[in-house]
């Protein structure tokens, strides 16, 4: 098991192939989207035209990644009804499909017959995982990295039966 972990930037741009994201929490304590979150709470929204007021660096290593021919998909397992920082992940991802990712949504009541994955994870083009792992409130405690054959394999097959069953972005409505 790899115990540096490089940064999400350095990962996606090794890709060749895929990028696969599964996140599985109803709420995020993310600092980093704190100031967007409260914001949105507030009422604001960002007006998609205007891509310079919510375009960022996540983005562009997204669209870098998808222009070179790599696959980004994204699936999110959740609650229903929804919670506030689901919500606002729903209105966000535009943001990610204008990127080039693919997004879809599944309901957790949809999820009950699957083995899901513990901790939400990225996996790049089927050999490296990295897991990230969240405190019981939602803040961010650490990434780790696994590469075992075995444990990519199984956790790459969750993340395939998740996507089959999950609905696009675009039809799924909260």
């Amino acid at each position: 098991m790899p115990r540096n972990v490089p940064p999400f930037a350095e990962l996606l741009a090794g890709c060749s192939r895929s990028a696969v994201h599964l996140e599985t929490r109803d709420v995020y304590g993310v600092v980093e989207e704190d100031a967007d979150f409260a914001a949105w709470r507030a009422g604001h929204r960002y007006d998609l035209d205007d891509r310079s007021s919510w375009w960022n660096g996540f983005h562009d290593v997204v669209a870098d990644a998808v222009g070179r021919g790599v696959v980004v998909r994204r699936a999110r397992v959740v609650s229903e009804p929804a919670s506030d920082y689901i919500r606002y992940e729903h209105s966000c991802t535009p943001q990610n499909l204008a990127a080039g990712e693919e997004v879809r949504w599944l309901p957790r009541r949809l999820a009950s017959d699957l083995l899901l994955p513990g901790n939400d994870l990225w996996i790049f083009d089927d050999r490296l995982i990295r897991f990230s792992l969240f405190a019981g409130d939602g803040r961010f405690v650490e990434d780790f990295m696994e590469d075992a054959e075995d444990v990519v394999k199984r956790h790459a097959e969750a993340f395939e039966v998740v996507w089959d069953r999950a609905i696009p972005h675009e039809d799924y409505r909260i």
